[in-house]
Formats: C-alpha cells, sequence, structure tokens
C-alpha cells in the first residue's frame, strides 16, 4: 500500500473538532492534482437528550469536487458511510484514479470526446468529428470534469479559435462538434451533469457581424453551373469522386446519407421514373433516432450510372466507400472551370437542388421530405428565394378577367 500523507490537523477526531467550521473546505494534498477536503460543518446533532456537534464530511478534488464520506468525528469509521482520515486518503485516490468504467468518477472533456467517438464508429459516422477536437481543446479543458464546465468559459474557448486565426464557420463547426460530445457525456450521467445550458449557451453558433444570414454558407449556381461541375469532375477526378459529386447534385442529399447507400436500393424497375432510397440522417439526441429511408425520385441517367456502379462492386458492397478531402479536390475543380474565387463548397450542390425545386413552384412539404429537412427550415434558410416562384404563386391569384355572373338573386329579408 502507498505510503499515507500526514497531517496534523486533519489525522484524528480530536484535531478535527476544534478546528473552527467554515464553509471553504481544509485540504491537503494527497498526489500531485489530487486533494482531500475535509469540511467543518457548523450546527448541532441531536440524540435523545444529548447535543453535539454536526459531523464533518470528507470529499475529493482534482479538477472537480465529489463529496464521498461522513469523518468519524463522533461515531466509528466503517469504511463506508463513515471513514477515518487514512480510510479517506484512499478512497480519494481511488475516485480520482478510477478506470473510465468506475461509475463514481465524473467523466472529463477528454473522456466525453473520446466517448463520442465512440459512438460516431458505432452508427456508421465521422469520427473525424471527434478527432479533431483535439486539435483545438487544450490539455487543462481535457482534464477538467463535463459537470464543471461553465458558460463563459466555452463561449470564451471558441472565441479563442476565432482569435488563433480559424474561419467563423470552421469554429462553429468545432463547437458544434464538442457540443455533441457533451450532450452525449450528459445523457448517459443525467443526474451529476445538470450544466446542459452552459454548452447550449456557451457554444451557440455565431453569425457575422452585420449579417442576419444563417452560419453556413448559402450559396445557388443555375443547372448550367452545376452540370458542368459534374462533367469537369469525370475529366479532372477519379470515377469514384466523380460519381459521388453527380449523385450529390442528382439528390441533394448529404455525403453522409450517400455513403449509406447499397444496390438494393436502387429502385429503376421502371427505367423511366426511377427512384432512389436515401436514409435519413443521423439528427438528433442518440437513443431517439428512428432509421428511415424516404423513395427519392432521380433522373434516368443518374440511375443507370448507379445502377451500373452496383454491378461492378458487387451486391455486398455499399455504392461508396468513403472519399477523403472531398472539399479540397472541389476546390481543383472548381478552379479548373474559373469559379476558383467564389469560394463555393460541395454543399451548394444541395443548396441548388432545393432553390431549382422552389423556383420550380414544388410545395415546400415535397422538398422537405426529400432533403430530409423540415419546411420551417427551408423557410428559414431560403426565404429569399421564396418569393422567385411566381408562376405557381400567380395560379392562386383572382382573376379580374373572370366572367360575370349575372344570375345572382338577392335574398329577401
Amino acid at each position: 500500500m502507498a505510503r499515507s500523507i500526514h497531517s496534523e490537523k486533519l489525522k484524528n477526531r480530536t484535531n478535527r473538532l476544534k478546528l473552527p467550521p467554515r464553509r471553504k473546505p481544509y485540504k491537503v494534498m494527497i498526489a500531485p492534482g489530487i486533494f482531500l477536503c475535509y469540511r467543518r460543518n457548523a450546527g448541532r446533532v441531536v440524540e435523545g437528550e444529548a447535543r453535539r456537534d454536526a459531523p464533518g464530511t470528507w470529499s475529493v478534488e482534482a479538477g472537480w469536487l465529489k463529496r464521498f464520506a461522513l469523518a468519524d468525528d463522533h461515531e466509528d469509521a466503517n469504511n463506508g458511510t463513515v471513514m477515518s482520515y487514512y480510510q479517506a486518503q484512499q478512497r480519494a485516490l481511488k475516485l480520482a484514479r478510477g478506470s473510465e468504467g468506475d461509475s463514481d468518477k465524473p467523466v472529463t472533456v477528454g473522456e466525453a470526446i473520446d466517448a463520442y467517438k465512440t459512438d460516431l464508429a458505432a452508427r456508421g459516422g465521422a469520427k473525424y468529428n471527434a478527432t479533431s477536437l483535439r486539435k483545438h481543446v487544450p490539455a487543462p479543458m481535457l482534464a477538467k470534469v463535463v459537470m464543471l464546465l461553465t458558460k463563459t468559459e466555452l463561449r470564451d474557448w471558441r472565441n479563442g479559435l476565432i482569435a488563433k486565426g480559424l474561419k467563423l464557420s470552421s469554429a462553429n463547426r468545432v463547437g458544434k462538434s464538442l457540443k455533441a460530445a457533451l450532450a452525449l457525456a450528459a445523457r448517459r450521467d443525467r443526474k451529476r451533469i445538470t450544466n446542459v445550458a452552459a454548452w447550449k449557451d456557451g457554444l451557440k453558433p455565431q453569425k457575422a457581424k452585420g449579417s442576419n444570414a444563417p452560419p453556413r454558407d448559402n450559396y445557388y449556381r443555375p443547372d448550367g453551373v452545376i452540370l458542368a461541375i459534374v462533367r469537369e469532375c469525370y475529366v479532372a477526378e477519379k470515377p469514384d469522386y466523380a460519381a459521388l459529386i453527380e449523385t450529390l447534385a442528382g439528390t441533394g442529399a448529404r455525403e453522409s446519407q450517400i455513403l449509406k447507400l447499397w444496390p438494393a436500393d436502387i429502385l429503376d424497375d421502371d427505367p423511366d421514373a426511377p427512384h432512389l432510397m436515401i436514409w435519413c440522417s443521423n439528427k438528433g439526441p442518440a437513443g431517439q433516432r428512428d432509421p428511415e429511408q424516404r423513395k427519392v425520385e432521380i433522373t434516368p441517367k443518374l440511375a443507370a450510372m448507379l445502377r451500373a456502379r452496383a454491378i461492378a462492386r458487387g451486391r455486398n458492397r455499399p455504392l461508396f466507400d468513403r472519399i477523403w478531402n472531398v472539399s479540397k479536390r472541389f476546390d481543383v475543380v472548381l478552379k479548373r472551370l474559373g469559379l476558383a474565387d467564389q469560394k463555393l463548397s460541395p454543399y451548394l450542390l444541395r443548396h441548388s437542388s432545393i432553390i431549382r425545386q422552389i423556383r420550380n413552384g414544388r410545395h415546400l412539404r415535397f422538398i422537405a421530405f426529400d432533403h430530409d429537412t423540415s419546411t420551417a427550415e427551408i423557410e428559414r434558410t431560403y426565404a429569399r428565394y421564396l418569393d422567385t416562384a411566381k408562376d405557381s404563386a400567380r395560379k392562386g391569384l383572382l382573376d379580374d378577367a373572370a366572367p360575370a355572373v349575372d344570375n345572382v338573386v338577392r335574398m329577401v329579408r
């Protein structure tokens, strides 16, 4: 057994009861970064006709504070609910150094990120959302327990990323990943992690100064430009990458949804009206998502390309493997087309798909269904394009040229 740390003030009940009661605990360092804390409580306890001072309590502090037992100020220690000074030392060390699976040890930010990475891998998400966090979260914050995080601390951390040169959109994205990791930790330890508002408010996405636009790229390009990008991908890039871009452009889906497609998801029995069964994204709290596929119309050309891929890859493989550096390779294609100065991202394919359907007068509910979003989100993000669907709106106007009706009879009162 490791050597115990001596403390004249705390070693026995006689010395402890001489200490004045106070809110701030008396502390002794029992290991680097680990403190055993004793709080001398005020008040009196009545037992029959006798009155005595309230017993003190033992706590451990290691970047966080947790109370774990009463001190043996008045009753004998049982190494459970009541502990002596030396028993409390051993318990404090165990709590501070406990294994990851020790339910008594509060989870740290670093452990929350690791758990988030495991959760992403289990449900087929992008582990990069978790691994990239460690590049931006400093060591002191990684070691801090989640239940002690504050709104100001998290906001200052995210704003510090911008001060270091990270773009506002990138800082928002990193903050969103940390927010997801902390939310997962809170769901797994609801009793102790009660500071959910700290990251809900502290990591709320920021908007660019003077802009009311959502904190995301909101670009649109006409069909001719989109088709030119797809064609150039087949010229400048490998077939797998070009096929991915063509599928993103033809469906308006997210990359994560396309990566879940299998040969059985292609419905092309009717070659003139093919469809694709697209999985909904993994949005929302873990454990509250219902796996769902939505039947989305696609062009015969896109269906033929996907069917050819399915035949070439076989029925036991997904239609696409993960492709790295999608955005960087997209920039190369844009440069070849003379569009590099416009700073477009692959997400413009989704934006353009939604806006194309808005301009064609399609009902927002159907657009939202096909693109796995909500009508409220479409109205918020694409409000500037809603007034371009003039043809569909004009159909509902009262026509002044309507023929007059001359057989109206006034009712007799």
